[in-house]
């Protein structure tokens, strides 16, 4: 699998994750952690469509900002998911940071 398709699968999953994570009554007061991880998915969003344009080796300089920033406000709102309680959506989340880190390994 290409690195431009494994980024749409990723922030693919990241979408459904939030969606999830948005409408689960149990992380009413996780507010905060769901602002964050939001936050991490519009980065990755907006790249989104322009991936597939990038050329190959220029996706280390272009993508490694875009993963590292969006892996660090996941790991900030997995970390207040965890503090505020929520393991079982801490860990959906840490999933989705081992793939963004096994991607940035990649490139």
């Amino acid at each position: 699998m290409s690195i431009s398709e494994r980024y749409r699968d990723l922030v693919q999953e990241t979408e459904v994750l939030m969606k999830k994570i948005s409408t689960d009554q149990q992380l009413q007061g996780a507010d905060r952690a769901i602002r964050v991880i939001d936050q991490g998915l519009a980065t990755l969003q907006e790249q989104l469509e322009r991936v597939g344009e990038i050329p190959r080796m220029r996706f280390d300089t272009e993508l490694s900002p875009v993963l590292l920033n969006a892996h660090n406000l996941f790991d900030r709102g997995r970390l207040l998911l965890e503090e505020g309680g929520c393991n079982l959506a801490a860990e959906k989340v840490w999933d989705v940071q081992k793939k963004l880190y096994r991607l940035l390994n990649d490139l």
